[in-house]
């Protein structure tokens, strides 16, 4: 494991993630890993400021993946943290177990409500596993998030589900993110709003988005 040199914002509202790919396979190279870059690429899009990433690529161990939620928040700052894989029923599938070995606090609503989310498409859904918690040491805390493995049902989850004219059939799991970041102590973000729009109380507004 490797010392994870602390990011440094590039302003103070920059936020910091690490992503996190869980398998197997793709760590020792038997096939290449899909789950960062569609993470990446989801998170370019849909926030309104770039974020500075970190990122891992490791095997389905327990102990590896605790360690590695740990730096990425302790040692590397993140703000949030993300990541892909290993959340099904299989025996090597240790990703919940490792993310709440790592966190302070549960926060079963983000799961609860993926799981929704592919219900609406496989029944198989229901064997996901996903859980989030927060990270909190005396300094800084931090959000870590189990997402699916594969590119399209990360964005659904992150993003949520429209019908044909646009309007929200099920909310996706990200317009809660900033408002939970800033219940933490992190920066304020923002996204598009015609990919998720963010959910804040009017009281946690800032002025130029009052009229929103």
């Amino acid at each position: 494991m490797s010392n994870e040199k602390r990011m440094v914002r590039a302003h103070p509202d920059q936020l910091l993630v690490g992503l996190v790919s869980i398998s197997d396979r793709a760590s020792s190279g038997v096939y290449q890993d899909e789950g960062i870059p569609a993470l990446r690429s989801w998170l370019d899009t849909a926030l309104t400021a770039p974020p500075q990433y970190v990122e891992r690529l490791i095997p389905d161990e327990p102990r590896r993946i605790t360690d590695t939620l740990i730096e990425l928040v302790d040692q590397a700052g993140c703000d949030l943290v993300l990541t892909t894989g290993g959340t099904g029923p299989a025996r090597r599938d240790c990703t919940p177990e490792a993310t709440l070995a790592a966190g302070t606090k549960e926060m079963p609503g983000f799961g609860e409500q993926m799981r929704q989310i592919s219900l609406r498409f496989v029944p198989t859904a229901i064997l996901s596993r996903q859980v989030a918690v927060i990270r909190e040491t005396p300094s800084h805390a931090a959000l870590i998030i189990n997402l699916p493995g594969q590119p399209k049902a990360i964005r659904e989850t992150l993003e949520g589900l429209k019908d044909d004219h646009g309007a929200a059939v099920a909310a996706g799991i990200f317009a809660a993110v900033p408002y939970c970041i800033d219940l933490i102590g992190g920066p304020y973000i923002d996204t598009h709003e015609h990919i998720v729009k963010a959910f804040r109380p009017k009281s946690a507004r800032r002025p130029a988005e009052s009229t929103s």
